[in-house]
């Protein structure tokens, strides 16, 4: 494993795994939020963001964290691992209440300079629908993935055993 996506819905923990992962395997870790948004959450130029992407996949070894789904093919195709952090709706809402209440007021490491944690419906809502909407081609893409190892972990515990076995 030396260039590794991880995705999943909001509040998986893929953050939290790409840093653990990172420090197991010695391996450069890039959050795509921290990439794709600038102070006060404003939203990067889509080329540039598509660009600074490009330019991090093509070293030879990282750990990508975030969806994105216009960049995920090609990220997909440049990996060597993809883990699918494919957590129930309920999982995923109580990751963000207690990231929220854990960071309040706070940025957090894995995202933009100036991006103080915050909740907001729309947010809550895109979690809410995740997979329902994205579930399906998700799993689509890892059975097209055939150059890759997919793994696909479905709750903390799954999460936990995976790290320990490494």
């Amino acid at each position: 494993m030396e260039r590794i996506v991880i995705i999943g819905c909001g509040g998986a923990g893929k953050s939290t795994l790409a840093r653990q992962l990172g420090e197991k395997l010695d391996l450069p870790v890039v959050h795509l939020d921290g990439i794709f948004w600038l102070p006060g959450w404003v939203e990067m130029d889509r080329d540039e963001f598509d660009r600074r992407v490009r330019e991090e996949m093509a070293k030879e070894k990282w750990i990508i964290d975030g969806n994105y789904n216009r960049t995920m093919p090609e990220r997909i195709a440049r990996c060597d691992t993809v883990i699918y952090l494919d957590f129930s709706r309920i999982t995923c809402l109580y990751g963000i209440f207690k990231r929220l209440l854990t960071n309040l007021g706070k940025t957090r490491p894995d995202m933009g300079r100036g991006c103080k944690e915050k909740i907001d419906l729309e947010f809550l809502v895109w979690v809410w629908n995740y997979n329902k909407k994205h579930q399906q081609r998700y799993y689509k893409l890892l059975n097209e993935a055939e150059h890759a190892e997919t793994i696909v972990l479905k709750n903390r515990r799954m999460v936990k055993k995976f790290l320990n076995s490494l």
